[in-house]
Formats: structure tokens, C-alpha cells, sequence
């Protein structure tokens, strides 16, 4: 039988280290455009729907509003966002896209391509591969939730 502690027999360490190495990828590439990988998130589901609401925004990513409160003012202090209380709902925050930030969409358009390049994999490999994670994601929080 395998050693269950063998470091090779654990699906956290391929996850983690996956991980530290995609954000590593990221890194130059979100450097050119001004912004940090968390920031980066933010802003992907922003382009999606600009004008969402703060708690929409931390359970789209899994963030908390204590770790997604400093990334949305370090990027309101950059220009690219507002943010607005919810007419209809006082104790709620909106977050609004501002023209430089609907702009910054467009230089990181190619980022997605850019990524394809430099890792070689194929367009289906990463949707495959993007499947599998799904599955690991959605496996993982029903198990916290429970």
C-alpha cells in the first residue's frame, strides 16, 4: 500500500504549486497593464457585469468583503472603479467600472492568447483541463460547507 503522507500521493501539493506557477505567468503580463493578479479577478468579473454588487463580486471569487475591500480601493485609487452605495439597499456596496476601466479591458484582451503561447497548450487541453478543475472546485466547496 502507498504511503498516504508520500508528498507525490497528495492532490493538494500539484494544486498548490499550480497555482503559485500560473500566478508567476500571470505576473509580467498583468505588470504591463498595472495590476496584481487578485486585482486582475476583480476586474475580469467587472467586464463581465459591470455595476454588480460587492458581495456578487466576493462570491464570484470566494472572497470575503475584508480581503475584497482592499483590492476594490487599490483600484479605485488607480481610476478604474467606483464604488457606490446600492440605492435600494443602503448597507449594500455597488461597483461601477469608470472609463479607464472599461478601456483597460481591451490591453488585456490578449492576455488569455499570450498564456496559450508561452505554456504550448492547446485551446481544448485548457478547456478540458478547465472541466476538471471545475469539478475539484465545486467538490471542494461542498465539502467546506458541510
Amino acid at each position: 500500500m502507498a504511503d498516504s503522507l508520500a508528498l507525490e500521493n497528495q492532490i493538494c501539493f500539484p494544486v498548490y504549486a499550480s497555482s503559485r506557477l500560473m500566478t508567476a505567468l500571470y505576473q509580467p503580463l498583468l505588470t504591463e497593464i498595472g495590476l496584481t493578479y487578485p486585482r486582475y479577478l476583480v476586474m475580469l468579473v467587472l467586464w463581465e457585469q459591470d455595476g454588480i454588487a460587492l458581495k456578487e463580486i466576493g462570491r464570484r471569487l470566494l472572497l470575503d468583503s475584508g480581503t475584497l475591500t482592499p483590492l476594490l480601493r487599490a483600484l479605485e485609487k488607480q481610476g478604474l472603479l467606483k464604488r457606490r452605495k446600492d440605492p435600494d439597499d443602503e448597507r449594500s456596496l455597488i461597483v461601477l467600472l469608470t472609463a479607464k476601466g472599461r478601456a483597460l479591458r481591451e490591453k488585456a484582451a490578449c492576455i488569455p492568447e499570450q498564456l496559450l503561447k508561452k505554456t504550448g497548450a492547446s485551446p481544448s487541453d485548457v478547456v478540458r483541463l478547465k472541466k476538471e478543475l471545475d469539478r475539484l472546485l465545486f467538490t471542494l466547496q461542498e465539502a467546506v460547507s458541510v
